[in-house]
C-alpha cells in the first residue's frame, strides 16, 4: 500500500489511530515531508517515533532509520507492520536469504521504512545499495550517541556525519530524548542541522524517590510490597553479579524476576528479554547493557539499587517507566560508597582527560540532586534547561524534608577531614567525630585529636547524610588518587574562613515508603469498567501469543481504557478509540467489539 498520495493527518488517524497532533508534531512532520532537515528534542513516550515515520509515509521512496540495537528495530518494525506500514530490519540476528529479499524490496521501492545500525549503514557495500535508492529520509534515532559530550558516546555514530553531504537531497531527522546543550550543539554541528524542536524533557506521570541506601535488599522488598504482582518493572544494578543475586532474591519471594546483563549467554539475555517483551507481570533486574532497544509502554517502575553515573543516564534509564502517560514510579537508593566507586570508574577509564573531567562534573550534578531539598523534577529539567512548578509527585514535594542549621555540623566535619590529614573515606572520619575507640584510631594517634568525640551526640547515619551533602555542595570531594578519602575544596576552604553558615537535611528515621502500584488506572472508577478492562487485557494477551507478539503492539493499555469507557458497539465506533488504526480495526476489532458487547467471558474462538 501507498501512502505519499495521502496527507499527514490522514495517515496520523488512518495508520496509527489517532485523530490529533501533539505539540510541535505537526510543524516538525510539515518540515521534513517539504524535505527540511532538523534536531528534535522530546521526551520519552511524546511521539518522537512519528515524526520520521509519518514524512517516510509521505515522501516518495525508502525512510532510512540508524538504530542502535537489534531489539529497538525489531520492537519498531512489528509494530509499523501491524499498522499495514511496509517496514523491515537489517541486523546480524538475521540470515543471508533475509537480508538479500530486504535489500531487493528496497531496490524495488517495495518498502517505506527499514531500520539498520550505524556500523552496517557507512560499509562501502550498504552506501553503494543507498545509491540505487530513492531515499524518503534518513532519521538518526537515539541521537546523542553522536557527541562525545553525551552520556551515551558511540563512535560509530560520528561517520554518519557522511550522510549530510553523500545524499544532500534526502532530509535529516535526528531525535534524540536526552541531550543537555553541549550535547545539542555537537549533534546539530556534526549532522549540519539547521533548526532544533525542544518539546520539554517533563514525565510529569514518573514519579520521583530517591532514599539514603542502607539496607539495600529489605528497602527494595519494602518498595516492590504493596504493589500489583501483575506489574512490568526494571531494576538496576551495577554489577552483573548484583543483578544476579538481586534476581534469585525476588525470584525466592515469589515475583517473576530474571537477571539481564552482558555476561550472560546470548540466547539466555535473548528468551529474558522477550518474556518480558510478552508476559506480563515479568522484572528485569539488569545492568545498563538493558533498555535502549526496550519500547515496552507499560513498565509501571524503575528502580535503582545504585547510583547511575549521571542525570542524563538517570532520566534516560528513569524514561523507560511509564511509556504509556499512566502512573508510574522511579525509585532510588544510594550512599556514599556509590559515589566512591563511580569516581573510580571514571578515573580509571581510558578517556581522555577533558572528557573525565566532565564526566566528574556530571556526577557532581547527579549528586546534587539526590541530596535536594527542593522538588526533585525542577531540579532535573533545570539541568537540561527546562522549568517547571514543584511537581508534587516526588519525595520531596510529597513529604518535604525537615532542615536544619547545618553550620557547626559541617565545620565539625571540614575540621576532622583536615586534622586527619585529608587521608581517610567518611567511614572513617565518621568513626573519629563520634569518637570510636578502635585500633585503627588508636595506631593512628587520631584518638587524641581535639576533633575525637565532637560527635558523639548523632548517630552514623546522620552523620553519613550530612557528609553526602558536603560533597553534594562541594564542600567537600572524593579523591580517587587517595583510595577515597576526603579533601577539602577551595569552597570547603571559604567557607570556613569566611564562617558562611549552612542549611543541611535531615533524612527521616525510616524512608517514607513509595506509593503503592494501582491495580487499575484512575479513569476507570465503575467496577464493570474495571472488570472489562481486564476482559480486554486477557484478550489482547490471547492475541498477543497466538501471533507471537508483544501484547502492547495489538494495542496500548492506555487504549484498552478507552475501549472499557466508550465501550465501542461496531468497527465504526471502534474506529475512534485513540491508538486504533485501519489497519487494526480489520485484524482486531471484531473480536474486541464482540468482547464489548459480551459483557461477560471472552470468547476463545474469535482469538487467533
Amino acid at each position: 500500500m501507498s501512502f505519499s498520495e495521502t496527507s499527514p493527518s490522514g495517515i496520523l488517524r488512518d495508520v496509527f489511530g489517532y485523530g490529533s497532533f501533539r505539540g510541535e508534531q505537526e510543524t516538525i512532520i510539515s518540515r521534513v515531508v517539504e524535505g527540511k532537515s532538523c534536531c528534535v528534542l522530546m521526551p520519552t513516550g511524546s511521539g518522537k517515533s512519528l515524526c520520521y515515520q509519518i514524512p517516510a509515509l509521505c515522501r516518495e521512496g525508502v525512510g532510512v532509520v540508524v538504530s542502535p540495537l537489534i531489539a529497538l528495530m525489531q520492537d519498531q518494525v512489528a509494530a509499523l507492520k501491524e499498522s499495514g506500514v511496509r517496514a523491515a530490519a537489517l541486523h546480524s540476528g538475521l540470515d543471508g536469504g533475509e537480508i538479500g529479499a530486504t535489500m531487493r524490496a528496497m531496490r524495488d521501492g517495495a518498502l517505506d521504512l527499514v531500520y539498520v545500525a550505524p556500523e552496517r549503514l557507512v560499509t562501502d557495500h550498504f552506501l553503494d545499495l543507498l545509491d540505487e535508492c530513492r531515499i524518503a529520509l534518513f532519521a538518526i534515532d537515539e541521537a546523542h550517541c553522536i557527541s562525545q559530550w553525551g552520556h551515551d558516546f558511540r563512535p560509530e555514530y560520528r561517520e554518519l556525519a557522511l550522510l549530510r553531504s553523500r545524499y544532500p537531497d534526502a532530509p535529516c531527522i535526528a531525535v534524540t530524548a536526552t541531550a543537555d546543550a553541549p550535547t545539542r550543539k555537537d549533534i546539530m554541528e556534526r549532522l549540519a542541522l539547521p533548526e532544533i524542536f525542544i518539546g520539554g524533557f517533563d514525565r510529569p506521570n514518573i514519579r520521583y524517590t530517591v532514599q539514603a541506601k542502607q539496607n539495600a535488599r529489605r528497602q527494595l522488598l519494602s518498595f516492590l510490597k504493596g504493589r500489583p504482582r501483575d506489574e512490568s518493572g526494571i531494576v538496576y544494578c551495577l554489577s552483573r553479579r548484583k543483578t544476579e543475586e538481586t534476581a534469585a532474591l525476588l525470584t525466592e519471594e515469589g515475583y517473576r524476576a530474571l537477571p539481564y546483563h552482558a555476561g550472560l549467554p546470548a540466547d539466555m539475555r535473548n528468551r529474558h528479554q522477550d518474556r518480558f517483551l510478552k508476559e506480563e507481570g515479568v522484572i528485569v533486574v539488569a545492568t545498563i547493557a538493558f533498555g535502549m532497544g526496550i519500547n515496552k509502554p507499560d513498565v509501571r517502575f524503575v528502580a535503582h539499587m545504585d547510583l547511575p553515573k549521571n542525570i542524563e543516564a538517570y532520566y534516560q534509564e528513569t524514561g523507560r517507566a511509564g511509556r504509556d502517560g499512566l502512573p508510574a514510579e522511579a525509585w532510588m537508593i544510594y550512599g556514599m560508597q556509590d559515589v566512591v566507586l563511580q569516581r573510580r570508574m571514571i578515573e580509571e577509564s581510558d578517556a581522555p582527560d577533558e572528557q573525565k573531567r566532565i564526566a566528574a562534573h556530571k556526577l557532581n550534578a547527579f549528586v546534587g540532586f539526590c541530596e535536594a531539598v527542593t522538588c526533585r523534577r525542577q531540579i532535573l529539567l533545570s539541568y537540561f534547561g527546562d522549568t517547571t512548578p514543584p511537581c508534587g509527585n516526588c519525595d520531596v514535594c510529597l513529604n518535604p524534608p525537615k532542615t536544619m542549621d547545618g553550620t557547626i555540623e559541617a565545620q565539625k566535619i571540614l575540621s576532622c577531614v583536615f586534622r586527619t590529614n585529608q587521608r581517610f573515606g567518611a567511614g572513617y572520619v565518621i568513626d573519629v567525630l563520634r569518637g570510636e575507640d578502635n585500633e585503627r584510631i588508636r595506631s593512628n594517634g587520631h584518638n587524641g585529636l581535639s576533633t575525637f568525640g565532637i560527635g558523639s551526640d548523632r548517630p552514623a547515619k546522620e552523620w553519613q547524610s550530612f557528609v553526602r551533602q558536603l560533597v553534594a555542595r562541594g564542600l567537600l570531594m572524593v579523591d580517587m588518587e587517595a583510595y577515597g578519602g576526603l579533601k577539602i575544596t577551595e569552597a570547603g576552604r571559604a567557607f570556613l574562613k569566611e564562617k558562611q553558615t549552612l542549611e543541611l537535611r535531615l533524612d527521616p528515621g525510616r524512608a517514607a515508603k513509595a506509593a503503592p502500584g494501582r491495580e487499575t488506572p484512575d479513569a476507570l472508577e465503575k467496577e464493570g469498567d474495571r472488570d472489562l478492562f481486564a476482559r480486554l487485557k486477557a484478550l489482547r494477551l490471547a492475541i498477543a501469543k497466538a501471533n507471537n507478539l508483544p501484547p502492547y503492539v495489538i494495542f496500548h493499555d492506555r487504549t484498552l481504557i478507552e475501549m472499557a469507557l466508550r465501550k465501542p458497539a461496531n468497527l465504526d465506533e471502534l474506529s475512534f478509540i485513540p491508538g486504533v488504526g485501519q489497519s487494526k480495526v480489520r485484524k482486531y476489532g471484531p473480536a474486541f467489539v464482540a468482547a464489548i458487547n459480551a459483557g461477560g467471558s471472552i470468547r476463545t474462538e474469535m482469538v487467533g
